[in-house]
């Protein structure tokens, strides 16, 4: 276990020193400046703001500097905030977006996986199609169409939740159900899917020919097996609420990791987009750790190796 631990962390650390080279080299090869603007700055001012930003150095001397001081847990001053640096930006919005995603993850696994089960023993009835069919649909409203939609009807028109900013529970609701719901589709599909395969097994027909009761047959011998294809799915999902929060960040103005990356993006502060890029990276990396080590508890045909 140790051993597979072990191996996936360095897999990890190479990953994430990857994506690290070509973030930095695509930053850099973007043109433009974090310094430029509609006023015109004197040349001996600016030579002194890029050697202060390390930027009158070659590439590969920045690339390795800038590594370093990761490698440290210091990303660098934002080229773009005066007297702020990427890890206090970090510190401040990161915890506003770990909530967002944990409340929107745990909401997709409670709606969901039960749904998904429930589709799997009622197959073929209406309780097998409706689920069915509202995630279908769900899969096919993205978020920057169902955030908007909700805003709209239970924000504007109902005029029961906020639909900006981040002051209380309250302003929790839309952007963590539009995440939230999103996935939950998914979630029921692949849970129902895995249930099925489950269900249909020889084994399952020979416990019910031998009177075992229904109930022991789907949540003692069926339920584990069959929901590792969802458990499989977390880690693909935790990216995609990672990604689909810059456009809910946007649409309901939380001040979360994903508006800090779309402005850093626009206004060219390469340090931000380099310090949030690998934070993103890190999260998705450690998360899919999380879900081989789960699967592999679910399923002893699997090995660690």
């Amino acid at each position: 276990m140790l051993k597979f631990i072990a191996l996936r962390l360095l897999q990890g650390m190479l990953v994430l020193l990857g994506i690290y080279a070509v973030t930095f080299v695509l930053v850099a090869a973007t043109p433009g400046s974090p310094f430029s603007s509609e006023r015109a700055i004197a040349p001996e001012i600016l030579a002194q703001i890029e050697a202060f930003y390390g930027y009158d150095k070659p590439l590969g001397e920045r690339f390795i500097t800038s590594l370093g001081n990761v490698l440290q847990g210091e990303f660098g001053p934002s080229a773009v905030y005066a007297n702020r640096t990427v890890t206090q930006i970090i510190a401040e919005s990161f915890p506003v977006s770990i909530k967002l995603g944990s409340i929107s993850l745990l909401l997709a696994l409670v709606l969901g996986v039960p749904a998904g089960i429930l589709a799997a023993v009622k197959r073929n009835t209406w309780l097998d199609y409706l689920p069915m069919s509202v995630s279908m649909a769900g899969i096919c409203l993205p978020t920057f169409v169902m955030g908007p939609l909700l805003a709209l009807v239970f924000g504007l028109i109902l005029k029961m939740l906020p639909v900006a900013g981040w002051y209380g529970p309250e302003y929790v609701v839309l952007p963590a159900t539009t995440l939230g719901l999103y996935y939950a589709a998914y979630f029921a599909r692949l849970t129902r899917g895995g249930m099925l395969e489950m269900l249909n097994q020889d084994w399952v027909r020979t416990a019910r020919a031998k009177g075992v009761p229904e109930h022991t047959i789907i949540w003692k011998h069926c339920l584990k097996g069959g929901l590792i294809p969802a458990i499989t799915f977390l880690g693909p999902a935790l990216a995609g609420i990672i990604s689909g929060s810059f456009v809910v960040e946007t649409i309901f103005q939380i001040p979360g990791l994903g508006q800090w990356f779309v402005r850093a993006a626009l206004n060219r502060d390469d340090f931000l987009v380099l310090g949030l890029t690998v934070l993103f990276a890190a999260m998705i990396v450690i998360m899919n750790l999380l879900v081989d080590i789960v699967q592999v508890a679910l399923n002893p045909r699997l090995k660690y190796d």
